[in-house]
């Protein structure tokens, strides 16, 4: 096996999750974790559901597309629908007409919809009516471009931030409500994007360039081997195999003996080297695991693995908890909520640093 170096990034930004944990249970009922707490949504057997940071939304017996918000479940639609559901945003189409949840209430942006594309806080959608692009954006709608042909949807997006390309080809990029300008290029250009930042290799420069809060920045004279963006920061791999961190202006060196195969993912950076796994918690490495785990899931500030002994164990806020000892346990993240499905269809969950049995 390839040694694989793990280095856990965790943001300081505090952010506010619902911390809901939906299941179902043994006896089919449809139940969610809430504020210490579970809560049964549905007697029936449902169809499907599907759990985010804040919402829960899910098909009931009759076909019928609710959402649960934490508070109450909000009936959306007794028709068929296709939807995609965001960390905080949800939107759902009825054949071309697209609608999206504003709170506790269900509003309609077009009857001409087409494709649209939700992510943490934005909703990008075709307006076939005008043929036109537009964007979502804390509760405001706002064309993006019209296009005499087909139209094209954005490259790459990310939370906040997305790349688009408007119908003269200009590189453009929206960020926190306002567009800026970037170039004309003819070939495709690889961008990564989080929140707050995005980053690419600049062929026209010849650079390596992150456009960090409005500003863009050559962090490299010369192009990199791989680039991710986070939540606010960004890694990347320069050409002599160097893994880097950037953040808020400074840059620093995380290893110097890193594979091709490290990712960042929301508030985290994870790679493995001489199999040992690290966290780093203030600017300090401090090694985690003396061992590769089998498998793992990250979202948010959550790490959760697989054991030494094939158990489940969660790394959050500085400290490390073991769920269970139970081999072959299914596990899943939920904001910073962990679910852990055990054989007996019985489950735990892990929230805030306390561990719940059902």
């Amino acid at each position: 096996m390839k040694n694989i170096f793990f280095l856990i990034l965790i943001s300081l930004s505090f952010q506010l999750f619902a911390q809901q944990a939906p299941f179902i249970d043994f006896n089919r009922f449809f139940k969610t974790f809430y504020k210490g707490n579970f809560r049964q949504l549905e007697f029936q057997p449902i169809r499907s559901y599907e759990g985010s940071d804040q919402l829960t939304c899910y098909i009931d017996s009759r076909g019928d597309f609710k959402v649960y918000d934490g508070e109450e479940v909000i009936p959306l639609s007794n028709q068929i629908v296709k939807y995609q559901l965001g960390d905080y945003l949800l939107a759902w189409n009825i054949g071309p007409a697209l609608f999206y949840l504003d709170k506790k209430e269900k509003k309609l942006l077009t009857t001409f919809g087409n494709r649209y594309e939700v992510r943490d806080s934005l909703l990008v959608y075709e307006d076939t009516r005008y043929n036109s692009v537009s964007v979502l954006y804390k509760n405001k709608t706002r064309e993006l471009y019209q296009m005499v042909g087909d139209l094209r949807m954005p490259i790459s997006y990310g939370d906040n931030i997305f790349v688009l390309k408007d119908n003269g080809d200009y590189y453009k990029f929206f960020w926190r409500d306002s567009i800026y300008d970037f170039d004309v290029y003819n070939r495709p250009i690889q961008f990564s994007c989080g929140r707050d930042i995005l980053c690419f290799n600049d062929p026209i420069n010849q650079s390596f360039t992150a456009f960090d809060h409005g500003e863009l920045i050559d962090l490299e004279a010369n192009f990199v081997k791989k680039y991710e963006a986070g939540r606010g920061f960004l890694a990347y791999q320069d050409q002599q195999g160097n893994l880097w961190h950037y953040q808020g202006g400074e840059k620093q060196k995380l290893s110097s003996y890193t594979a091709d195969n490290w990712e960042v993912r929301d508030d985290m950076i994870i790679w493995m080297e001489n199999s040992f796994l690290y966290v780093l918690e203030n600017g300090k490495k401090k090694q985690l695991l003396n061992y590769v785990p089998k498998d793992y899931k990250i979202k948010n500030k959550v790490f959760v693995f697989r054991n030494l002994m094939g158990g489940v164990s969660v790394y959050f806020n500085g400290k490390t908890h073991e769920l269970t000892k139970q081999l072959n346990a299914s596990y899943e993240i939920f904001g910073n909520t962990v679910l852990v499905q055990l054989f007996n269809s019985s489950f735990l969950v892990f929230n805030e640093g306390k561990t719940y049995s059902y």
